[in-house]
């Protein structure tokens, strides 16, 4: 099967022909088709199908039109395809509805003489009512009295002329629910408001909950009341059953990934399918999601990933970009060599991994730990083998420390890093020397604009909810920036202009902000604890330069400002002598 056999099932791109169904609509289209034909009634009928976008709708509309043609020319009915989506917004839907329903009639051999020109006349009145369920003072009130007068004597004049040919006249209107809400309103005029001609049955297809919204907003009566008085019956489209799901979605793929059979690895496909991908594969949505984005993402880097990884990562991005973002940006917590302790990565990975909904968290660990060795290595404490990197190289696998950039070829650098790298980098911080480590590898980290990422990290800190950090790390983080704090002064990032903030500064606003939320005894014990034993001087200095700065702005007498104070002037005078004694001993061992 082809690529251009196996085509877009969205609204959009719909399946046309039964024989390539792989849902099960056909059947129903089918037998829909019989009943049309072969039902009675006595005046218009309206039939509903009820789905969510990209359930396959249009498909199943397809395949009913096909048996409809397909009947013989006694039972054949004539149909009057109406897609209001490519009007709305340009000209009167109701009238357009009108102006299609004559246009298809008039060429039929078999249409009365004169019915085109009465349904014109019909459809100008039509358009001219007021929505019965909008305001009506008097005057509207009036004017619609007479309009509705009017328009039922158009009708009887139009039925008189379609009672005298016996073909049956099937009206389909498609994506209803793609409509503005005023737009929707105004379709659902005809079908209410004005009484249904003979011999006509009119098929609907929409999203039954964006109407029911759309009804609701403007009536007093409840959406789902008004659609029950108006539609004589109505069909909910199924979700399709995995095993469907699955192979369409296994078609598709195989028109992307062709030519790839040398690089697939069946097991490889089975695990991280099985064990990942095929949790997020629900509904027609999530396939059309995924494969639209692989058909775009995958010819950048043909020949160059494995395709089993390579889907795996695209999958990632698309049901859960919390993961693929992480992925992105923490590449040293999932490829390369192990330099950190399996509990320092442990609380990394636990940091996005409580971001997650409970119910995709064990697929994404299960795809992970297929993906990544190291992964597996946190959780499954697994032996990790270095020398299996040159085998991943070869299988072009995205736990190479070589191949895993060309994985990403299609993303942009973000300008700054997500919260949900805040977060991680944060769960760091119950350690101190390793929040500090952490801290010197961002500062080692380029971004395009020339400066650090800790730069990033620092400013963002700015603005991010210090609720989130616990009281607990508190310590910790003051210990790691006094003492790793001079290593995250980078000269290049410094600007020439007199508004621009050093590193040290947004330090000392971050050190502030969390040594407010500690009582005071405790304030200054951890600030003594940290004094004492860190190694950035310079940062120290400058914390204590702001400290004496802070009571000096407020040492009025007419304000007793004492609580704007981080420490009290007998605290900081300890402090400050505990300082000047390093700094001495400093410059002394230099000498």
């Amino acid at each position: 099967m082809t690529q251009t056999e196996i085509n877009d099932i969205s609204g959009d791109n719909s399946l046309i022909d039964p024989e390539k169904d792989r849902l099960g609509y056909a059947s129903f289209a089918k037998y829909l088709a019989d009943s049309i034909c072969k039902m009675t009634f006595p005046e218009g009928f309206v039939i509903a199908v009820y789905g969510s976008w990209s359930s396959g709708k249009s498909t199943l509309l397809n395949f009913l039109v096909h048996y409809l043609t397909s009947k013989p020319d006694e039972e054949q009915p004539i149909i009057v395809p109406f897609n209001p989506w490519l009007f709305s917004g340009h000209q009167d839907i109701t009238r357009r509805f009108f102006e299609q329903l004559q246009n298809v009639l008039s060429k039929q051999g078999s249409m009365p003489k004169g019915l085109r020109e009465r349904i014109a006349d019909f459809a100008k009145v039509i358009s001219e009512i007021p929505l019965p369920y909008a305001d009506t003072a008097k005057p509207v009130a009036t004017l619609f009295d007479d309009k509705q007068k009017e328009a039922s004597e158009f009708k009887e004049e139009v039925e008189d002329t379609l009672v005298q040919q016996q073909q049956r006249i099937v009206v389909t209107i498609d994506d209803i629910d793609r409509l503005p809400a005023e737009d929707i309103r105004q379709l659902l005029r005809i079908f209410k408001a004005i009484p249904n001609f003979t011999n006509v049955v009119y098929v609907l297809l929409f999203d039954k909950q964006v109407v029911i919204k759309t009804i609701a907003e403007s009536k007093e009566i409840s959406g789902e009341a008004y659609l029950e008085k108006m539609i004589q019956v109505a069909f909910e489209l199924p979700i399709p059953d995995k095993t469907s799901l699955r192979r369409l979605l296994f078609e598709k793929l195989d028109g992307i990934f062709a030519d790839t059979e040398e690089q697939f690895d069946q097991i490889h496909w089975g695990n991280i399918y099985f064990q990942g991908i095929d949790h997020f594969i629900t509904n027609l949505r999530d396939i059309v999601h995924l494969t639209n984005t692989l058909t775009v993402t995958y010819p950048a880097v043909k020949g160059e990933v494995n395709p089993v990884d390579f889907i795996a990562i695209e999958s990632l991005r698309v049901f859960c970009p919390i993961v693929y973002d992480t992925i992105i940006h923490n590449p040293h917590a999932f490829v390369g060599e192990v330099n950190t302790s399996r509990n320092e990565l442990k609380n990394l990975h636990n940091a996005w991994i409580a971001q997650l909904r409970d119910e995709d968290k064990q697929p994404i660990k299960n795809m992970l730990m297929h993906l990544f060795p190291k992964f597996k290595f946190v959780w499954d404490n697994s032996y990790l083998d270095a020398e299996e990197e040159l085998k991943w190289r070869e299988k072009l696998r995205v736990c190479s420390l070589e191949i895993f950039p060309i994985y990403f070829r299609l993303t942009f650098s973000a300008s700054q890093l997500s919260n949900t790298q805040i977060k991680a980098i944060l769960a760091l911080a119950e350690d101190a020397e390793k929040f500090g480590e952490h801290l010197i590898k961002l500062a080692n980290q380029k971004r395009l604009d020339g400066t650090t990422q800790v730069r990033a990290f620092l400013e963002q800190l700015e603005n991010y909810p210090e609720q989130e950090i616990p009281l607990s790390f508190i310590p910790s983080i003051v210990q790691a920036l006094f003492d790793v704090g001079e290593q995250l002064l980078c000269p290049e990032e410094e600007s020439q202009s007199i508004f621009n903030f050093g590193n040290e500064v947004i330090i000392s606003r971050f050190l502030s902000r969390l040594l407010r939320r500690l009582e005071e005894p405790t304030r200054f014990e951890v600030l003594k604890k940290a004094i004492t034993q860190g190694k950035a001087l310079a940062i120290i200095n400058h914390e204590l330069t702001t400290l004496k700065e802070q009571q000096s702005q407020y040492g009025s007498d007419t304000f007793n400002l004492e609580q704007e104070w981080l420490v009290n002037p007998r605290d900081l005078k300890e402090l400050s002598e505990i300082a000047t004694k390093r700094q001495q001993e400093t410059d002394t061992n230099d000498k």
